[in-house]
C-alpha cells in the first residue's frame, strides 16, 4: 500500500520527480549541503511553492487544506520551533511510551523550553510529532545533534512507528552508514536531479 506519491514534482533547484513511498517503508536522501534536501522536504510538508502533485492515500495535495494535509504528511525540521515556555504546552496528547523510547527518564513536560539543549528539543520535537499520528514521516537530519545512543534510540523508535502504523518515511541523513542502516531505498540529489543511492 502506498502512503505517498510524487508525479512530476517539482522544487526549487531540482528537476522534476516521480517517487512512491510504501506503508512501512523508510526511504533516505542524500546529497552535499544546499542541493535542495530540505527545499524538497517543505515542498511536500506544503510549506514552500512547488509543482506537480502529490498523494497521500486518496488525498491529493492540491485539493486538501494545508493544516489537514501537514497532519498526514509532517516535517520535522533540522531546526524546530518551539513558541509557548514548557514543552507540556506543546504537547498536550503525547504518549509517556513515546518519552520513554526517547530515553526520558523523567517527565519533560514541565521543563521550561529555554532550559533545552540543542539534542532535547531535537528528541522532543520527534515526540510530538509523532503524538499526531502522521502517515508519512518528512525527517530532516532527525539525528544530527544526537549522541550515538540517542540516535539509536530514534531510529529504532521510528522503525517501529512506521511499521506500527504503516506509514512511510523520507529522512534525510548525511551519514551514507546511517542511510544504508535504515533506508529500503536511497536516493542523492546531485546537479538538481535525484538519482538513486548505489
Amino acid at each position: 500500500m502506498e502512503q505517498l506519491r510524487l508525479h512530476d514534482f517539482q522544487s526549487r533547484n531540482l528537476q522534476p520527480v516521480d517517487l512512491t513511498l510504501q506503508a512501512g517503508e523508510c526511504v533516505t536522501l542524500g546529497g552535499p549541503s544546499g542541493c535542495g534536501k530540505s527545499l524538497l522536504l517543505r515542498a511536500i510538508a506544503d510549506l514552500d511553492p512547488h509543482l506537480g502533485e502529490a498523494r497521500c492515500g486518496s488525498h491529493l495535495q492540491s485539493q486538501t487544506p494545508p493544516p489537514q494535509w501537514r497532519r498526514m504528511v509532517a516535517l520535522l525540521p533540522a531546526e524546530s520551533h518551539w513558541w509557548a515556555e514548557t514543552v507540556g504546552e506543546h504537547m498536550p496528547d503525547v504518549e509517556p511510551e513515546l518519552l520513554t523510547a526517547l530515553g526520558f527518564k523523567a517527565d519533560p513536560l514541565d521543563w521550561q523550553v529555554t532550559r533545552l539543549s540543542s539534542g532535547e528539543r531535537q528528541r522532543l520535537s520527534l515526540a510530538r510529532l509523532l503524538s499526531n499520528r502522521p502517515r508519512v514521516l518528512l525527517l530532516d537530519e532527525p539525528t544530527a545533534n544526537l549522541d550515538q545512543q540517542s540516535g539509536a534510540q530514534v531510529e529504532a523508535l521510528v522503525g517501529r512507528y512506521l511499521e506500527e502504523h504503516a506509514a512511510a518515511a523520507l529522512w534525510v541523513s548525511h551519514d551514507a552508514q546511517q542511510r544504508a542502516r535504515i533506508g529500503a531505498r536511497g536516493f542523492l540529489i546531485a546537479d538538481g536531479l535525484l538519482r538513486t543511492e548505489a
